[in-house]
């Protein structure tokens, strides 16, 4: 089953925890850059298996040392729990690897 779509207060409210996202319709989204290619790769490296234990995974891509990532619950048409969830870990993991 599903988790649930956040409703607009839910969203509201999850977002003050997660101040370098930005809401795009449905998706939230945020720019990372490194110090370079390396660098950006291992971070998405490091994502991965956090993204596979949620079974949750984004939409990203790379270009040197910038990283774009887009997330959605494309089971719930927006976003859920699992969104907030797997920000708030790819956060954790960018400071880490000096993500910007």
């Amino acid at each position: 089953m599903p988790p649930a779509r956040l409703s607009e207060p839910e969203l509201d409210e999850a977002l003050t925890s997660l101040p370098a996202w930005r809401r795009d319709g449905g998706h939230l989204r945020r720019t990372l850059r490194f110090a370079d290619f390396e660098t950006a790769i291992g971070f998405m490296v490091t994502v991965a298996p956090h993204a596979r234990e949620l079974n949750h995974h984004p939409e990203w891509s790379n270009v040197y040392a910038t990283v774009e990532i887009a997330l959605t619950t494309h089971d719930v048409g927006g976003l859920s729990a699992l969104d907030v969830e797997l920000a708030g870990r790819i956060d954790d993991l960018a400071v880490r690897f000096g993500g910007s």
